[in-house]
């Protein structure tokens, strides 16, 4: 960064060995290195602070896993083989959110087995978890206040969506009890409440013409699959919502890190910032920003200038036609990171008091364990 424009440097190692904090939540717009980054900064807290550590993906790419070593990733976390953790005493597991089984686990930690069975058989219920709009969400928070629960973590690493689905991401509970208290869930739940009727039977018989119109846009069938979901679900829900609620508060607790994954590219960086904004807003812990493929001269001190200058003259000349490409490609590589460093600064002007780590550019692509080390070394450094 240029001075006029420092950020306070982010000390990402006191974050990971920080026995205080228990979750670290990555974020940032998609394309940008965020589940490299979240595998890279778990990996760190195992081998380098000997943390017991479970990296959880949102994401349904499959880099996660390919990178750890690992064949796939499932809803239980799997523990890494081969990492540099026997000294310092720590573990590294990955799973990967299934948000359907998520969803089955809920029904059957909170219903019997008959009525679990009835739920499972619901069409609406099949659709709902499966592809229905928010779930999701709803059930990411609910992995992650399981594995919160659960005690058994040092540190959980969470690797969200883009960032506008991380939102949808922090916004689940609200969500959630606007859904449940809303009016026509009220009513479609009262006939569970008031002692077990027909639901399209008091439907039509307490509503009329209402009744009709429902069942003209949704049709009989459908209501019927509708009013027995929620029939069933009724006694679960109050549950969910305050579970859903209570990691809500947890993300707002001191045992929290928000860290934002950007790169420097204008709509990653506006990104960045919008989520920063958010995060203010809503009270939740934001600990810093991860810079990443960031480009850096190999001289510092040579501006472009003066290499397309110097480059010019031995191409006058007709000397030296090698040192006059690598003085072109130096300038090249200046300009860029001039043009990053103004692009970071829609960031730093806006939030100058979030520290900031920066990752160098990687000549390949991270996919094995010791390039996730590389990354965890390069932003444990800040550089």
């Amino acid at each position: 960064m240029p001075p006029d424009h420092a950020a306070p440097p982010l000390d990402v190692d006191r974050i990971l060995a920080d026995p205080g904090v228990r979750i670290v939540v990555c974020c940032g717009a998609g394309g940008v290195g965020k589940t490299t980054t979240a595998a890279a900064l778990a990996l760190r807290a195992a081998e380098r602070h000997g943390r017991r550590t479970v990296v959880l993906t949102i994401d349904p790419a499959r880099r996660l896993a390919q990178s750890l070593g690992l064949t796939e990733l499932d809803n239980t976390p799997r523990q890494v083989k081969g990492i540099d953790a026997v000294a310092s005493g720590g573990e590294l597991h990955a799973m990967m959110l299934d948000m359907k089984r998520t969803f089955d686990d809920v029904v059957l930690a909170h219903t019997d087995a008959d009525k679990a069975a009835d739920i499972f058989a619901n069409p609406f219920y099949q659709a709902m978890s499966s592809t229905f709009a928010g779930t999701q969400e709803y059930m990411a928070m609910e992995k992650l206040g399981q594995l919160h629960a659960g005690g058994e973590w040092d540190l959980i690493v969470v690797d969200t969506p883009p960032s506008r689905s991380a939102l949808d991401f922090l916004d689940a509970p609200a969500r959630l009890s606007r859904f449940l208290d809303g009016r026509m869930l009220r009513l479609l739940m009262a006939p569970a409440r008031a002692g077990g009727r027909s639901m399209f039977s008091l439907v039509t018989a307490s509503f009329g013409m209402f009744s009709r119109v429902v069942q003209k846009i949704l049709g009989a069938q459908l209501l019927s699959d509708l009013s027995g979901f929620v029939a069933a679900l009724d006694s679960m829900f109050g549950g969910f919502r305050q579970r859903a609620e209570q990691t809500y508060r947890i993300l707002q607790a001191d045992e929290t890190a928000f860290l934002l994954v950007a790169a420097p590219e204008p709509d990653a960086v506006r990104e960045a910032a919008f989520f920063a904004g958010r995060l203010g807003a809503e009270r939740m812990p934001l600990a810093g920003l991860v810079l990443n493929r960031v480009h850096e001269p190999a001289v510092v001190g040579l501006s472009a200038e003066r290499s397309l200058a110097a480059a010019q003259r031995l191409d006058q000349a007709g000397e030296h036609a090698s040192t006059a490409e690598v003085l072109r490609m130096h300038a090249a590589v200046a300009q860029q990171s001039t043009r990053e460093q103004r692009v970071a600064t829609v960031f730093t002007d806006a939030y100058p008091q979030v520290p900031v780590a920066t990752v160098r550019a990687q000549p390949a692509d991270v996919h094995d364990v010791d390039g996730l080390r590389t990354i965890g070394q390069a932003i444990g450094r800040g550089a």
